[in-house]
């Protein structure tokens, strides 16, 4: 029930200003940080694009506590889906911890083929305690983890991935995907859904399976 409330406000706020005039639209832009959150939350399209980004040799801070390496945590053998979220975000970033916590279902018996991964842009506010307590919120099973870290390493890991807007109030819907054994990324910037972000993962699959 918690996780449905957390999606149905998240979306109230994000559609909040679809009833508004676009005079009223052009004086919110002035005032509220999350305008433009909101008015990309009313055009859902997303754009899909394959880089081969290069993984930073970082050591970030798991939400169990461990100091790890970045490099290692996101070639363990298993299919990574990476995103970049903050715990007191109110707009992008429940709804995508949402997708992560629903395509988790969705994978079944293959979850333990995936790894979910959450680097927080917000690392002096999101210690490990506080990424473990965001991460019951949205019933994040072993196979996704949340990470934190100082801010120079998240900033480095958000421009890896060309996801660093300056500060977190600037951060932007996306997903990155990878497949086991490596490869470019498939990047997926809008919000995508759990089917959008299985489809990919299926994908994976069969390219491997007609190799």
């Amino acid at each position: 029930m918690r996780q449905l409330t957390v999606l149905a406000l998240s979306w109230a706020i994000l559609a909040g200003t679809a009833a508004h005039s676009s005079t009223a639209a052009t004086a919110e832009d002035t005032t509220d940080p999350h305008a433009a959150h909101r008015q990309m939350a009313e055009n859902r399209q997303l754009q899909r694009s394959v880089i081969a980004y290069k993984v930073p040799e970082l050591q970030l801070v798991r939400d169990d506590g461990h100091t790890v390496s970045l490099e290692h945590e996101l070639d363990d053998g298993r299919a990574v889906v990476l995103n970049f979220i903050y715990t007191a975000c109110t707009t992008i970033c429940p709804l995508s911890s949402q997708v992560f916590s629903v395509l988790q279902g969705k994978l079944g018996a293959e979850r333990s083929k995936v790894h979910l991964v959450s680097i927080s842009i917000d690392p002096e506010q999101d210690t490990p305690a506080r990424l473990r307590a965001y991460a019951r919120q949205f019933h994040a099973g072993a196979g996704w983890q949340h990470y934190t870290g100082t801010p120079h390493e998240s900033i480095v890991a958000q421009q890896a991935f060309g996801a660093y807007r300056g500060d977190k109030m600037s951060h932007l819907p996306l997903t990155l995907l990878r497949p086991a054994g490596g490869g470019p990324w498939v990047r997926l910037d809008g919000f995508a859904s759990a089917d959008d972000l299985l489809a990919e993962i299926r994908g994976f699959d069969s390219l491997a399976a007609s190799r």
